[in-house]
């Protein structure tokens, strides 16, 4: 049974930082391409960056140079940093996992997380 775990969500000022993580199991994680995705309420789930399990990263246009995702794979883990954080930010945040090397919309994700709660306060 494939779980995807998010965790590291919370509420911070504009301008802070969050680091998020999403812990795998029940899948070979290195040979997946693992995604982070967000919904605002009342707005479609939109794709924010993912990692490629044969390398190579990709991020939506508005959260280049403020968030950085990266991999661990010895702990089939993903990890977000979000720097400098904004409030059009505040949204759940889905961690998921595809075997397509370049996915960016959801329904290319074979795996998702329950989603953690980030809130930024102007």
């Amino acid at each position: 049974q494939v779980q995807l775990v998010e965790s590291g969500g919370g509420l911070v000022q504009a301008g802070g930082s969050l680091r998020l993580s999403c812990a795998a199991s029940g899948l070979t994680f290195s040979f997946y391409t693992m995604g982070w995705f967000r919904q605002a309420p009342g707005k479609e789930r939109e794709f924010v960056a993912l990692i490629r399990w044969i390398g190579g990263i990709q991020y939506t246009d508005p959260v280049k140079g403020r968030f950085t995702i990266s991999r661990d794979n010895a702990k089939h883990t993903v990890f977000l940093q979000l720097n400098s954080l904004k409030p059009e930010d505040t949204a759940v945040y889905y961690c998921a996992a595809t075997r397509q090397r370049t996915a960016v919309n959801p329904n290319e994700y074979d795996y998702w997380g329950q989603g953690t709660q980030v809130t930024v306060s102007s």
